[in-house]
């Protein structure tokens, strides 16, 4: 049979182990606050997704190394050597891809070691960096030759195009103005398969009618972006004729081809006015001789044909 002093020596000994337990499970991590870019690119068409971040606060003052490590557990590069710190340091590093030597190293997957010299403590952070700088691949129909007339009617007012992507990217469609590529579509999502559309207008305002090239692109999570291709030409075309002038005697008829995507087209010539479909329009000319305008109107927009009667 156990004493009492045996019991209350067991008993303590249970007490002061379970004490030491629980202050293990409390004992806070040396660092804080810790923040580490997951993917990024040397490449990126943003500059600003050149580099990795990596972020985060010491708690107690420390002696600080920080290095990057690759698969292997081979330190790449430095960041930080031997530099103090004070309690609550907070430490903004960044990496951006190349190792000591210069060069820059392979895609694959790195990860931050932080070394605490004070601590006797090396950490390599839970936090990987996918280094990525392959670009996606974005597929479309080509070529395509779409007229659209943005003149928010609900008719032929948006070009649409299907696209597919290698990996999960945002679909960018850009388009050629005055020999300049501007971007007017960058996907919110990165779907595999996906819509790009154009309204038909730059910076919020509408392009006056002619031919416009369109070009496409993918940018991936870490920035990568494709080298945009021209596959498509849309034309902007909200009424026109299919001639620009004609010859015709005093009072006879005479006929336009008229195109437009409206239900009905407005005209006007010498005084008079009508309202008649799209298509073939027939129309007297003046009894006078001279030079008239027969003008088309489809809402705010119109085409104009001189009239010659002699």
């Amino acid at each position: 049979m156990l004493s009492i002093a045996t019991v209350l020596g067991l008993l303590l000994a249970s007490a002061l182990a379970f004490a030491i337990t629980e202050r293990a499970k409390v004992t806070k991590s040396p660092l804080s606050s810790t923040q580490v870019t997951k993917v990024f690119s040397p490449k990126a068409s943003d500059p600003t997704d050149r580099v990795a971040q990596i972020r985060f606060r010491v708690r107690i003052r420390q002696r600080i190394t920080v290095w990057i490590e690759d698969a292997q557990g081979t330190n790449v590069r430095t960041l930080l050597d031997s530099r103090p710190e004070v309690s609550g340091a907070r430490l903004d590093l960044q990496w951006d891809g190349f190792a000591a030597d210069g060069l820059l190293q392979p895609d694959g997957t790195y990860r931050p070691v932080v070394k605490l010299e004070g601590s006797h403590l090396t950490t390599v952070l839970p936090n990987p960096i996918v280094l990525d700088t392959k670009a996606p691949h974005i597929s479309v129909p080509k070529p395509l030759h779409k007229v659209i007339s943005p003149d928010g009617d609900g008719h032929g007012d948006l070009f649409r195009v299907h696209y597919h992507v290698s990996e999960p990217a945002h679909g960018v469609l850009l388009v050629r103005v005055a020999g300049k590529q501007t971007q007017v579509e960058f996907t919110l999502r990165k779907p595999r398969f996906g819509e790009l559309q154009w309204n038909g207008k730059l910076k919020r305002k509408a392009l006056p009618p002619g031919a416009y090239l369109l070009s496409v692109a993918a940018q991936d999570t870490a920035g990568n972006r494709s080298k945009p291709y021209p596959f498509a030409v849309v034309d902007i075309r909200y009424v026109s004729l299919g001639q620009k002038r004609v010859v015709v005697k005093p009072g006879n008829r005479f006929a336009i081809r008229v195109s437009a995507d409206a239900p009905t087209v407005q005209w006007k010539l010498r005084g008079r006015t009508g309202t008649a479909a799209p298509g073939t329009l027939h129309f007297r000319a003046p009894h006078s001789k001279g030079v008239f305008f027969l003008y088309v109107f489809v809402g705010d927009h119109a085409a104009r044909c001189a009239v010659v009667v002699g």
